[in-house]
């Protein structure tokens, strides 16, 4: 198994629905605040758990699109730590591009360090944890924003961000493995 192959073919299929998303919607997520983006992540990171609990759904989408959109949302939750959020949507789809491959690409990087320490140790964990973990990110994140970013001894909120983009990303991996069994 190529990790690094892996995340690069999850990466491409999130940035395919984002450069979609932006064709048919343009920007309008600039207006987003990052506290509302975080939220946004907290839903579908809700909704997964719920999935993940429950027997029955009343929506006829699976976990696969949202850790799409959590992924998505995490990558526009660090352009707008960047950049700040606007009073409209200030990007042509070309920018919002650049930015996503910006932040796809230092996620990736991470990743890769990560991984290399710990042994690729996501791989024999359940799904469910790590969706339990993304969750644990999110209250971490909100704590943070509930204290206007300040931490005494904390990672940021971007890194917790990078975190979910990548968690997302090995649960996407994880549920194509299952599919192609």
């Amino acid at each position: 198994m190529n990790t690094e192959k892996q995340f690069e073919d999850q990466i491409n299929k999130c940035r395919e629905i984002f450069l979609k998303k932006a064709s048919d919607y343009g920007t309008a997520w600039r207006i987003m605040r990052p506290s509302s983006v975080t939220d946004q992540i907290f839903i579908k990171a809700n909704r997964i758990r719920g999935l993940q609990i429950n027997d029955t759904a009343m929506i006829d989408e699976g976990q696969e699109p949202e850790f799409i959109g959590i992924i998505n949302y995490a990558i526009m939750g660090l352009i707008q730590l960047e950049k700040g959020f606007a009073d409209t949507a200030d990007f042509d789809t070309a920018t919002a591009e650049q930015y996503y491959n910006k932040y796809a690409r230092l996620a990736q990087e991470l990743m890769m360090r990560k991984n290399h320490d710990y042994g690729e140790a996501w791989r024999g964990m359940r799904i469910s944890s790590i969706t339990d973990l993304i969750l644990m990110k999110l209250y971490r994140i909100k704590q943070i924003e509930d204290h206007d970013g300040k931490t005494q001894i904390s990672e940021g909120i971007d890194a917790g961000y990078y975190d979910i983009i990548n968690y997302s990303v090995f649960n996407l991996i994880k549920l194509d493995e299952q599919k192609s069994k």
